[in-house]
């Protein structure tokens, strides 16, 4: 199953730390003297310690360079239901995302399908490492004032899915111009935060604003979780930062449709605030996923496969256009039909991410 990006390497260091502290689970001997007062009923804002230690988690997986406010943080059922509130708060059926492709097919059912969103395509091509630019963005917004489509924002993924690399300074730079300029809203998908496991480091989009760069700060909104950083998709704790005080307040009302259970809140909150774990298992992760991801890369090199330079994510960028035999989307399906059946192995075809170019797949290794 090279597929499903999951992260299993530190369940070690969870489990490890689960045993030294059975008081963080209402549902052992230790915790169960808290069992009724997690059980009952609790805010919609969520467990006040909960929120701080997810905001302090938040600046450790960025480097400590910047902090996050504990009132900004709006829980939600995973990211997939992050992503879909924060779809509900800005715009309307019909109204349209920008979107940079390659990107996760998952998009398009969490801010479309019942919202009525649309997500529009911004051309970004292998030849400069499908590095989003600004005439590309241009691009894409003109077509749709021109097919009469309201853009109301613009959606990044940093560290990419599925590209495993990070978005540079001056790229962040040159979004949140665009953004500004246009006075649509910038959503950052910022999930694999702590999955960077070489340089270049990640840069929040929270960092960029920080900067004097005269950023209208109610237009940005991060979308987290811990589902890849932590490798804990089944607690579905999903996370909407807004600096928009009328979207947390809004994201607030509709988190009553998909909130974290108090149990998940409260284990959450304990692990997350021992800090000395915190920052073993961040160091022991990227030190982990660096050495999966050589050992992959350099496999796949001496059988002459090569892969997008990436230094984040839990996967590789595989190029096997070498292997079509013609290059056309019904060759990449027919190679995927034969790694599938015939190799044995599950991985991901770029055209399931919108990849306007066949022949890549998203090979996930941790």
């Amino acid at each position: 199953q090279m597929g499903l990006a999951e992260n299993q390497l530190c369940f070690d260091l969870i489990e490890e730390w689960v045993l030294k502290n059975p008081e963080a689970s209402i549902c052992t001997a230790a915790g169960v003297n808290e069992f009724k007062d997690i059980a009952i009923f609790q805010d919609y804002h969520g467990l006040p310690e909960f929120r701080n230690a997810v905001a302090n988690f938040m600046g450790k997986t960025r480097g400590n360079q910047v902090t996050f406010d504990p009132d900004r943080i709006v829980m939600s059922g995973g990211a997939t239901g992050a992503h879909e509130m924060i779809a509900f708060c800005l715009a309307d059926p019909g109204d349209a995302f920008l979107v940079p492709v390659p990107y996760y097919p998952g998009f398009d059912r969490d801010l479309g399908w019942r919202t009525g969103v649309q997500l529009i395509p911004v051309a970004c091509v292998s030849s400069n490492g499908f590095k989003v630019t600004r005439a590309a963005l241009e691009a894409a917004y003109e077509k749709a004032q021109k097919d009469n489509i309201r853009v109301k924002g613009l959606l990044i993924t940093n560290p990419s899915n599925p590209l495993g690399t990070v978005l540079d300074r001056e790229t962040l730079r040159s979004l949140v111009a665009f953004i500004n300029e246009k006075k649509i809203h910038l959503v950052c998908d910022e999930i694999y935060a702590a999955t960077v496991f070489s340089q270049p480091s990640f840069i929040s989009i929270a960092e960029i604003i920080e900067e004097d760069i005269g950023c209208d700060r109610n237009l940005v909104h991060i979308v987290y979780s811990l589902s890849k950083d932590m490798g804990f998709p089944g607690f579905r704790v999903g996370i909407v930062y807004s600096y928009n005080d009328a979207v947390v307040n809004c994201a607030r009302k509709m988190s009553s449709f998909g909130l974290v259970s108090t149990q998940t809140q409260h284990l959450i909150a304990s692990m997350l605030s021992d800090n000395d774990f915190v920052d073993r298992f961040i160091a022991q992760s990227a030190k982990r996923l660096k050495a999966r991801h050589m050992r992959l890369t350099m496999g796949l090199a001496q059988v002459g496969t090569s892969c997008l330079k990436s230094n984040g994510g839990l996967f590789v960028w595989m190029d096997l256009r070498q292997l079509l035999k013609e290059q056309t989307f019904e060759a990449e399906m027919a190679l995927w039909h034969t790694i599938i059946h015939e190799v044995k192995l599950n991985v991901s075809p770029g055209s399931s991410f919108h990849c306007p170019e066949p022949g890549w797949f998203r090979v996930c290794f941790a």
